[in-house]
């Protein structure tokens, strides 16, 4: 027997919470499918602009962000090599909403899941997309238990796809041969280190680049992105010891900012490693139906912080979309329309984002190329300032007053969350 409802959402990630919520919110009936057990850690560099401060705000977190998130992110910073550049961040306005910050995704995760289900919508966790299927305007997902093997199914008019790019499943991104140039992702928390609470460095060295920030809870969260070929040396010099330890062996030796940040730091728990990541511009609605938002729909270089921050926004685009053409959709009408459409958004909205992202990212990982701008930043460090207007750390797509409107849209009740 199948349980219906109005949108199957696969990922319980930002975007597919913050999905959840909107529709829910508006009187969709909603289901969720994320295969992992919360809290979990992530390979993420938890940076959250503050342009998605009034966003979380009108999904209903915002009180509980400001009491775990870390102190508010006034600087940028550049560690390359053997020196440091700092600059102020641009301003967010003027309002409460003016700084970003930092939340571990063990929180912010968690913090989105269960708002949604307050909002009402139905959670599967953690249950597995197994199988997709199309079937009369309708879409059918076989999704099964990870703790009993049970098997269910699910059916909708609308699909959308919120899981991470690398995942495998229904919707994975094809991954090519293994090329040299291949990024790999890591990320370590750190306690007990030398770096000013408001200050959000990034890190450029040979073959790759990274951040670090303080986050939740006094720790500070180290993320970064290598090359396959030089992560295959860094472990040729030292065959028996870890890949991520020779990574931030790696970092502390290219960058003068980690050495003095980490100098007497104690790492928290274990090093995470995702890979190969491959940033770009995917597929925000596919023609046979399927809208994405998050990774699944494009994703950029994580030089510039802007993940969670996509994520969120995308979602805010996409139910604005869906909730604003309910009624055709729901009855089989308009599908492409509102598909194309969105999809310009999308890439209207983050296309330069993902652009200004590589930029930055190979010119980070390719100090020979970037050296000549190095005596640039140390006469007008301000351009570092303008790098992070550039990669959209203070470019709202969605206001605050839009955003509680997106909320209010809907029919008035809220949907009691189980299936139809």
């Amino acid at each position: 027997m199948e349980s219906l409802y109005e949108a199957i959402i696969v990922g319980g990630g930002p975007a597919g919470a913050s999905t959840a919520i909107l529709l829910a919110q508006a009187g969709w009936s909603v289901a969720i499918v994320e295969k992992q057990r919360f809290p979990r850690r992530k390979v993420c560099g938890e940076c959250i602009a503050a342009t998605n401060l009034p966003l979380l705000d009108a999904l209903g977190v915002s009180a509980a962000f400001a009491d775990l998130a870390g102190p508010e992110l006034r600087r940028v910073g550049l560690f390359a090599g053997e020196r440091i550049f700092t600059a102020d961040l641009p301003r967010f306005g003027d309002g409460p909403y003016t700084w970003g910050r930092a939340l571990g995704r063990e929180y912010l995760d968690g913090l989105l899941l269960q708002r949604a289900m307050e909002a009402g919508a139905c959670l599967w966790q953690p249950w597995v997309a197994r199988e997709i299927g199309c079937d009369s305007g309708r879409y059918l997902c076989r999704i099964r238990s990870l703790d009993s093997d049970e098997y269910r199914a699910l059916a909708a008019p609308i699909l959308i796809a919120a899981h991470g790019s690398w995942e495998p499943g229904p919707w994975a991104s094809s991954r090519a041969h293994r090329r040299p140039g291949d990024l790999f992702a890591f990320k370590a928390n750190f306690l007990d280190c030398d770096l000013d609470p408001g200050l959000l460095p990034v890190l450029a060295f040979p073959g790759g680049y990274g951040g670090m920030v303080a986050a939740d809870h006094g720790r500070v969260t180290m993320a970064c992105c290598i090359r396959r070929d030089v992560l295959r040396e860094c472990q040729g010099r030292q065959p028996r010891v870890k890949a991520a330890e020779c990574v931030q062996e790696y970092l502390e030796e290219s960058c003068l900012g980690v050495r003095r940040v980490l100098s007497g730091a104690k790492r928290e728990g274990l090093w995470l490693s995702v890979g190969p990541i491959r940033p770009g511009i995917r597929t925000p609605w596919r023609k046979d139906g399927v809208f994405a938002a998050g990774n699944a729909a494009g994703e950029a270089h994580p030089i510039i912080g802007e993940g969670i921050s996509m994520a969120i926004q995308a979602a805010c685009l996409l139910c604005e979309q869906l909730i604003s053409r309910r009624a055709e959709l729901l009855s089989g009408r308009a599908m492409p329309i509102v598909g194309q459409e969105y999809a310009i958004r999308w890439r209207k909205s983050f296309g330069a984002r993902i652009r200004a992202a590589a930029l930055l990212a190979h010119l980070a990982m390719r100090p020979g190329r970037a050296g000549p701008l190095l005596p640039l930043l140390q006469r007008w460090p301000v351009i570092l300032t303008r790098a992070a207007r550039l990669s959209g750390k203070v470019q709202p797509l969605i206001t605050p007053a839009t955003a509680a409107r997106k909320l209010e849209s809907g029919p008035g009740h809220p949907h009691t969350g189980g299936p139809r």
